[in-house]
């Protein structure tokens, strides 16, 4: 995948988690027990724009790109991991499947570590 469409579907998935954080930050302000909607939608929130800041760093080449990506997706789909299954106990009752929102939260962690180990790491030359 070429910089422009790595940007793009990066972007495109982190418009997707943005929307999706601010209809559950809606529900949560409307609903009753809203006990999980809130921190679901509080995680889409924060790590759209973060996510397409990683996309933009490595597409400019400020960071090494296998990097940049792997953090880039990491925070995508670590965080629709733990805002789904928040999302999924709520209405359904049930976890995602065992261990959504745990996996989902040690992946985010792990991506901003690669984030800032990609800034941290020299770029080569050429």
């Amino acid at each position: 995948m070429n910089r422009n469409g790595f940007v793009r579907l990066a972007t495109g998935l982190a418009g997707l988690m943005g929307a999706a954080g601010v209809v559950l930050a809606s529900l949560a302000a409307h609903a009753g027990d809203t006990g999980r909607l809130g921190p679901s939608s509080t995680m889409l929130l924060f790590h759209a724009p973060a996510a397409i800041a990683a996309a933009l760093v490595t597409a400019h080449g400020m960071v090494q790109r296998p990097l940049g990506i792997t953090a880039c997706f990491g925070l995508i789909v670590g965080a629709t991991l733990f805002a789904g299954d928040l999302t999924f106990r709520h209405y359904m009752g049930s976890a995602l499947f065992p261990m959504a929102a745990p996996t989902g939260g040690m992946l985010l962690i792990l991506s901003w570590l690669v984030l800032a180990f990609a800034a941290a790491w020299p770029r080569r030359a050429g």
